[in-house]
């Protein structure tokens, strides 16, 4: 059997912010303001303060749907998801998804790890859930809606708070057919998760009460740190698929990776001799997308005609400061027809 993947959809929200709102209340002394980890998108797309995580997968979930038609999801057993920042502390999103499909999937996995880099991990994921079955499918649902943490009054006024946005993708893998899953590589690095924390002015722990908005704690060494490691770490990975299918990183037709910023982007397509051409950026438009990143940037290449059939496409990311880090390789093999999942 070899798994594959279907087609990939999005969906990003309609509310629009440029760079000057974030201008507007920027704190000339903060000290992340000239890190170039921290440079503005030209704008982002931010979701509704009431919609949830469902909400926008179910918006993903009619582009893939437009396309294929309502059965395209009747033969899915395995449904994976990740949610950037859940509506229920204590649930995940999948049940209610599958709710609101109508689906009955042998298997629910609510992925919480893997992050920005999460979306060739499930890959990875899916490939190996499928490995036995001569038929069958994973829906796998990916969403960014953390963007609100960052328009608070306090948060807003910090450098990092500016390169976020929100959206949402589903990827469909199918047991049999689709564009192949040449190959896919996962790795840890715990030794790196402690250099991604939270914090709340009061020093509250954040289900405590109180008044201190919730935000995400970096300092100029640490993002040197997460610049260095990032430049590094995700060629790593992403060399190591190659080599094992004998292929160069020259012979990357596409490559996709997770949308941090403007530096990454660069090293990443220079550390790998790829042509930025070569290389899809939706930074400027969506900014950094977490998770949701690498299928939207993906979806938006295949409609804009950059993935054309025989695409050797490669997948490739980290997670938070390092701590994960993942690659997939695809042999793309089929034109997505439709309009616009806006």
């Amino acid at each position: 059997m070899t798994a594959g993947l279907i087609d990939v959809a999005s969906y990003l929200p309609p509310t629009e912010v440029g760079r000057e709102y974030f201008e507007r209340y920027a704190r000339p002394d903060d000290p992340l303001v000239r890190n170039p980890m921290f440079r503005a998108p030209r704008s982002r797309r931010y979701a509704d303060r009431t919609q949830t995580a469902p909400d926008l997968i179910e918006l993903a979930v009619g582009a893939l749907t437009a396309r294929h038609g309502p059965t395209v999801l009747d033969d899915v057993e395995v449904l994976i998801t990740h949610t950037a920042l859940p509506d229920v502390p204590f649930l995940g999103a999948g049940a209610e998804i599958a709710r609101r499909l109508g689906l009955r999937p042998e298997s629910i996995i609510d992925l919480h790890n893997g992050h920005c880099a999460v979306f060739p991990y499930m890959l990875s994921l899916a490939r190996n859930l499928l490995s036995g079955a001569s038929t069958g499918r994973a829906l796998l649902c990916l969403t960014q809606n953390s963007g609100r943490i960052f328009t608070q009054p306090g948060v807003r006024t910090s450098a990092h708070a500016s390169v976020i946005g929100d959206g949402a993708a589903v990827a469909l893998v199918g047991a049999t057919g689709g564009a192949t899953i040449l190959d896919t590589e996962v790795r840890h690095h715990p030794e790196y998760a402690a250099d991604v924390d939270i914090v709340l002015a009061d020093g509250r722990l954040y289900w405590e009460p109180g008044t201190a908005e919730l935000d995400v704690h970096f300092d100029n060494r640490k993002a040197q740190n997460i610049i260095e490691r990032g430049t590094v770490l995700v060629p790593d990975v992403i060399r190591a698929v190659c080599d094992r299918l004998s292929l160069a990183t020259k012979d990357i037709d596409v490559l996709v990776t997770n949308q941090p910023n403007r530096l990454l982007l660069r090293n990443w397509s220079r550390e790998l001799g790829v042509d930025p051409a070569r290389h899809p950026d939706t930074f400027d438009s969506y900014g950094n997308l977490f998770g949701a990143g690498m299928p939207i940037t993906f979806d938006h290449a295949v409609r804009a005609g950059l993935v054309p059939d025989g695409s050797l496409v490669v997948f490739g990311g980290f997670a938070g400061a390092g701590e994960l880090t993942a690659a997939a390789a695809v042999r793309w093999r089929e034109n997505v027809q439709g309009g616009e999942s806006e």
